[in-house]
């Protein structure tokens, strides 16, 4: 059959593409992994850092906000500086950046100390992570970008799934006090070995890919940088404090926000180089698909955030237990992330959809299973439903990221990833914020503290926990079905662009 014919065909030429650059893509794929390693292995040390440096609360939080807010920050003009002087360069630069300030945070002698090397580390993250994305957009092309998507998203996965576990391992080995250390020190043998690799084997600007050398913009815009920049930070810093800042007060930065992203806009429209070219939201699968990530984020990241503090503050688990308790969901996104790379080029967003659906799915289960076992044993109860969740997720962030930055000019790729990857840390702050505003209301006090490893609201009973998590888990399952609806709209919205184009005689556009 010539269909047939012509789908082998594009199948061995995305098996040819992904071995002809096989080493540059291994270290994007080591890139994205250290990234995301780092967030998931810290959050489960967080006790150990309040025993081995007495720190408070507040310098817990900050351990974590810190490199939120540093990694939001600088990812649109890191992506910018990417796409005008070299991907490879500021990749060498956030890598090298990264390993440093690891090693800055694993020395660190107290809180003070700990939370700027943790705000450098976001810094050295946000540099970082926009050029992976470029860089595979820079590589590859059609079916084969969708599978080098799919194999980051898969490494993405297995960090998320090793990230507690190897945390719980470092945290039982080096002791309570200083066990914390190790989970700083991992990246840095990590780092040092990709760093020489990355400078011999990661393409130069134009290296890769014939459009990628012409017409590449030059000037930074330190003004649109300045009002995006200033309009993030205001927008994230209420939502990554809103259980340690009291008072409603805080929320008067959201108005500012806006006014500044409304004056960034402005701004842009006005340039002929812009910082962020706003045509991107013109195009249907970028302004979709960001819109997309920002609800999903805002709904699945939340789940590790509650599910860990219910295990480790509200049973009393260990950091390993915990650890191993959300690993179902991770192994589940690390091989669908993988499959979901090859099928997205001939499935489009409805595998996105698809997999949105067994994330809901997998999250009801959950709270069926958290609502009918309480204490230790919530574990075991949830490993299928996670699983289930896990793999839906899976066919979600690698192929829509595919989709999103299908139509984005390769010399914009790292701005672009920058923004979609803005959009998804926002969306993460949103749902953290929102869903532990729920969760935490339901504690007696308030349980504001038990974010940070504290015993404030340890005196609730496992089943005041239960329901907690389980309000908490309702309110991720809407943000999810709104993600949904997003994915949906774009399914049947393009089926009737294509019957349209058909009607007409049109050239029809591929879903």
């Amino acid at each position: 059959m010539p269909g047939e014919t012509e789908s082998a065909t594009l199948h061995e030429r995305a098996e040819t593409d992904i071995r002809d650059h096989w080493p540059a893509l291994a270290l994007c794929l080591v890139g994205g992994f250290m990234t995301v390693l780092d967030i998931s292995i810290v959050n489960v040390a967080l006790p150990s850092i309040r025993s081995g440096l007495g720190a408070s609360a507040d310098d817990l939080q900050w351990v974590l906000s810190g490199y939120a807010l540093a990694f939001g920050l600088v990812l649109v003009p890191a992506g910018r500086l990417g796409d005008a002087h070299g991907r490879r360069l500021m990749f060498l630069i956030g890598l090298a950046a990264f390993t440093v300030t690891s090693a800055l945070a694993g020395v660190a002698t107290g809180a003070a100390w700990l939370i700027g090397a943790r705000f450098a580390q976001g810094l050295a993250s946000g540099t970082l992570s926009p050029q992976v994305a470029g860089l595979i957009q820079q590589l590859y092309r059609d079916a084969a970008r969708g599978r080098a998507f799919g194999l980051l998203g898969a490494a993405i996965g297995v960090s998320t799934a090793v990230g507690p576990l190897l945390g719980g391992l470092l945290i039982a080995a080096g002791g309570t006090t200083d066990g914390w250390r190790w989970v700083f020190f991992v990246n840095v043998p990590i780092g040092l070995l990709a760093l020489p690799a990355a400078r011999r084997l990661l393409p130069g600007p134009g290296e890769a890919d014939e459009d990628d050398a012409h017409d590449v913009p030059r000037a930074l815009d330190p003004v649109g940088v300045s009002l995006l920049g200033g309009a993030v930070v205001l927008l994230l810093v209420p939502l990554v404090e809103a259980q340690q800042w009291s008072g409603w007060q805080k929320w008067l930065l959201v108005p500012g926000a806006v006014a500044l992203l409304i004056a960034f806009t402005a701004w842009e429209r006005r340039r002929r180089d812009p910082a962020v070219n706003l045509t991107l939201f013109a195009r249907r699968s970028f302004s979709l698909g960001t819109t997309l990530a920002l609800c999903y984020f805002a709904g699945f990241t939340a789940v590790f955030f509650i599910f860990t503090l219910y295990l480790q503050n509200g049973l009393g688990r260990s950091a390993l237990i915990a650890g191993l308790a959300i690993t179902p969901f991770a192994v589940g996104s690390a091989i669908a992330a993988a499959v979901g790379g090859r099928l997205v080029e001939r499935a489009g967003r409805t595998l996105v959809a698809y997999g949105l659906a067994a994330v809901a799915a997998g999250f009801g289960g959950t709270l069926v299973a958290a609502h009918t076992v309480h204490g230790p044993g919530v574990g075991w109860t949830t490993a299928a439903p996670l699983l289930l969740a896990g793999t839906g997720s899976g066919l979600v962030i690698a192929p829509n990221q595919t989709i999103t930055l299908s139509e984005v000019p390769v010399r914009e790729a790292s701005t672009a990833a920058g923004v979609l990857q803005t959009a998804q840390r926002i969306g993460s702050a949103i749902g953290v914020a929102v869903v532990g505003l729920v969760f935490f209301t339901a504690l007696p006090g308030g349980g504001t503290s038990a974010a940070s490893g504290s015993s404030r609201g340890g005196s609730a009973s496992a089943a005041t926990w239960s329901t907690a998590f389980e309000r908490g888990l309702t309110v991720i399952l809407v943000l999810v079905g709104l993600s949904l609806l997003v994915a949906l709209a774009d399914v049947f919205g393009q089926r009737r662009l294509t019957r349209g184009q058909s009607s007409t005689g049109g050239a029809t556009e591929k879903e």
